[in-house]
């Protein structure tokens, strides 16, 4: 159960996350805040195998901090790169192709 309501608090803060980094419009509403909630998840399991225990304070501060980090890192990141993606479609669709000189 505890895996259940650190995932959803996870997605709430990674959803914060898309707002205080610029260049949302250049991906999905929801994509931040699942990776937020599947990187949450995934730190809480690890915590939870390495021997931390479910009613532990530390848990839930690695968990918390840790996947809405991911969030913030792939918000900051996406953008550029979807810039630069976008930059070098357009670049390859300008050129002319072969059968157009023909």
């Amino acid at each position: 159960m505890e895996l259940l309501f650190v995932t959803v608090i996870g997605a709430a803060l990674s959803l914060g996350m898309r707002y205080i980094v610029p260049g949302r419009q250049t991906h999905g509403l929801l994509l931040v805040p699942l990776v937020g909630a599947a990187a949450t998840a995934a730190i809480w399991a690890i915590c939870v195998w390495i021997g931390l225990t479910f009613d532990g304070g530390w848990i839930w501060v690695i968990a918390l901090v840790g996947g809405p980090l991911v969030a913030l890192a792939l918000a900051l990141t996406l953008p550029k790169r979807r810039e630069q993606a976008d930059a070098e479609l357009l670049e390859r669709l300008m050129k002319p192709s072969a059968a157009a000189k023909a």
